[in-house]
């Protein structure tokens, strides 16, 4: 007998699958699965819509089918340079968390994730949290970035899940909407989904004295339905982004306040990095784009496109 579901939960070798009645079935993959033939750490991610099959007998199932993805969003493998790692499948927006110290994300990690998301066609949106710890340098810090990122058209939204200030913000960004959420370990991901949804009751961990880093709470990827309507994809905390399957001459396209001038450049193939009558470079100068933008431009041009790499 075979059942069409949603992949609501991946260990890396079994599989929880809500099916449309809303059961849940664990689920393997039948043999060495692959998909169009790309490298991919884990060939079945959460949010895939699959085909199942029964066995007989037995209260597991076995994945069939994967059905053809909306979107997905999507990573270079930690270990392995050449594979990918799909972080989830048929969302909606990615969300990312970010604190601006304990732990600190910096704003090349951002912009990585934010340049995945454009790459994908996948809205994207800034979750500043931990509000309530800042000092005045680092208050300065937030508004640098809440500035940034919202003149370049992503919605941003600063909150405390610990004080639960501006959860309702959180909230009326979720509801309705399938949403990937994301951010380094300890910046309060799952405190966050806690306040906005307590039924869900989720584990939520310390920061390290020592490395002010934080330690998994999350240990796989899992979808979770909200209370106030939609469901989340929460993963467990990401340390790098890596780029993966991108072109360098394309590259200045996943900038969308780059974007907008490509086209004022005296050169079609111009680089923004080196020619003259660059539009893109005037618009640096003249304060319009912001330097750290273009600082990990720069750095995503050389590092992620060495030979070794490519």
């Amino acid at each position: 007998m075979s059942l069409e579901g949603i992949v609501i939960r991946s260990t890396g070798s079994w599989y929880i699958v809500r099916t449309e009645d809303g059961t849940t079935v664990d689920c393997r993959l039948r043999g060495q699965y692959r998909i169009k033939g790309i490298r991919n750490t884990n060939p079945v991610a959460v949010g895939d819509r699959v085909t199942i099959a029964l066995q007989k007998d037995e209260p597991t199932a076995v994945i069939e089918e994967i059905h053809e993805r909306h979107n997905h969003i999507i990573r270079k493998a930690t270990n392995l340079s050449k594979a990918s790692h799909i972080i989830a499948a048929n969302i909606d927006q990615a969300v990312l968390v970010v604190t601006i110290n304990h732990p600190r994300t910096a704003a090349g990690f951002i912009d990585r994730f934010l340049v995945t998301a454009e790459a994908y066609h996948i809205p994207a949106a800034l979750v500043f949290n931990k509000i309530d710890l800042y000092n005045e340098p680092e208050k300065e810090r937030l508004n640098h970035f809440m500035d940034v990122y919202s003149s370049i058209g992503y919605p941003c939204i600063e909150v405390s899940a610990k004080e639960g200030i501006n959860i309702h913000r959180f909230i009326a960004l979720m509801r309705d909407k399938v949403s990937l959420l994301t951010g380094h370990s300890g910046v309060g991901k799952s405190a966050l989904l806690n306040a906005s949804c307590p039924l869900l009751n989720l584990k939520t961990g310390i920061i390290s004295e020592f490395s002010n880093k934080g330690k998994h709470t999350t240990t796989f990827a899992e979808m979770l339905e909200l209370s106030f309507g939609g469901w989340i994809v929460d993963t467990p905390g990401i340390k790098e982004f890596g780029l993966y399957d991108f072109e360098k001459d394309t590259l200045a396209q996943r900038f969308p306040e780059m974007r907008a001038l490509m086209s004022d450049c005296r050169f079609t193939n111009c680089t923004h990095i080196h020619e003259p009558g660059c539009a893109v470079k005037v618009a640096l100068e003249k304060g319009a784009i912001a330097t750290s933008r273009y600082k990990s431009y720069l750095n995503m041009t050389f590092q992620d496109f060495t030979p070794e790499n490519e």
